[in-house]
């Protein structure tokens, strides 16, 4: 009986040792070998994880907030007289700890800044856990670095203190002034106090509640929508449905241990995601312009000219006759300027966003020139994408 033998060629003449007659094979195999790996390593480049796509429904953070006192500054707190409320924190505190001061106590302090304090529950969190802390000056407290938070009670939506903060302030940034200069390295009215809130009470979570979990994407999709629901069902047969075009429901185990295991395994799943809409993002404030590569252009031609106006206004000084009886009076005489650069008619046809902004650089335009270039593209219909405004 004669044996099969299966080989990869790693030239021209390779041959395994017991072939009985074998043809020399060529390095043309070696290249579509090469190409399969590489293709299937973009394919696996691009699929994410459904972690990195959806998060589970009630498995969110909630906001708290508080206000505080940040004391042991180095002169650099609140001016007393411009910020009252400090003051008045002050007393409330030493009246809570036993000192009582006469009526009528002007207190000039500059070691002392009034904040507010922000932190985020974590999911699951439980009494005892430790969490991160902003505090942010309200006054006009110069730094905060230095300083310390004294224990501030945080609160959440419905009112109730769901942890405590209290520690050392950590600011990034370092400021010096004197003698009318003055020099500033980074922000300096906010901090962080590391694991400077404790937590005193849980949230309790309905993730454990019913049969299902439900699975929401971070944007609506219908198309990974159905790639997501495909995926969890190879895994799990039968487990998951669609409910709209962001929302999966599965089912899940009915005891804790074995949902927490389903649920890891569930979110290490990968998806291949629909390609993103196409969209053009102008941020009117700054001037950038953000375009994904899904963006096209049909066949339009483009002119864009700047006008400028420029007004200027050289003061003069009318000075009467001598030994008259006129007074030395000062006018102002104004130039008004004005500049059309000539807009050249430049032919845009793109079918790729790499031909877009070769097309759009071509006219010179700017940053701002596009806000106004994309507009008008869009009026005419010539941008094949949603133009967004932030």
């Amino acid at each position: 009986m004669q044996r099969g033998y299966a080989y990869f060629c790693f030239g021209p003449r390779a041959r395994p040792r017991n072939a009985r007659s074998l043809r020399p094979c060529s390095n043309r195999w070696l290249l579509v070998l090469a190409a399969l790996v590489v293709a299937l390593a973009l394919n696996a480049a691009h699929a994410e994880r459904i972690k990195d796509l959806a998060s589970i429904q009630g498995v969110r953070g909630n906001p708290l907030i508080g206000y505080g006192i940040v004391v042991g500054l180095d002169g650099s707190g609140d001016q007393t007289t411009q910020t009252p409320f400090t003051v008045q924190s002050i007393l409330n505190m030493l009246t809570q700890l036993g000192v009582n001061l006469p009526p009528g106590t002007n207190l000039q302090l500059k070691n002392v800044a009034a904040v507010v304090v922000t932190a985020s529950l974590p999911p699951f969190a439980k009494p005892g856990q430790a969490i991160d802390v902003t505090v942010s000056s309200i006054g006009n407290a110069k730094s905060l670095r230095g300083g310390t938070l004294l224990m501030t009670p945080l609160k959440g939506a419905d009112g109730q203190v769901y942890a405590l903060s209290q520690g050392n302030v950590l600011v990034g940034g370092v400021g010096a002034e004197g003698g009318g200069s003055k020099v500033t390295v980074n922000h300096l009215s906010v901090g962080r106090v590391p694991a400077g809130a404790l937590v005193e009470r849980a949230v309790q979570s309905a993730i454990g509640d019913s049969e299902h979990v439900y699975v929401e994407l971070n944007s609506t999709d219908f198309t990974t929508t159905q790639r997501v629901v495909e995926a969890i069902n190879g895994a799990f047969p039968d487990a998951a449905a669609a409910v709209d075009g962001r929302v999966v429901r599965v089912r899940a185990p009915a005891d804790a241990n074995g949902r927490v295991g389903f649920l890891a395994r569930l979110e290490s799943l990968d998806v291949t995601p629909a390609a993103a809409m196409a969209k053009v993002i102008v941020n009117a404030r700054t001037g950038s312009v953000v375009l994904n590569r899904s963006v096209q252009v049909e066949s339009c031609a483009v002119a864009h000219g700047n006008l400028s106006v420029v007004v200027s206004t050289e003061p003069l000084v009318s000075q009467p006759a001598p030994f008259s009886r006129g007074d030395t009076v000062q006018t102002e005489r104004s130039q008004i300027e004005i500049k059309a650069d000539r807009g050249s008619l430049t032919m845009m046809q793109a079918a790729s966003l790499a031909e877009v902004v070769k097309a759009l650089n071509a006219i010179g335009a700017t940053p701002q020139d596009l806000l106004a270039i994309l507009q008008a593209m869009k009026a005419a219909g010539a941008l094949r994408a949603e133009l967004e405004i932030i």
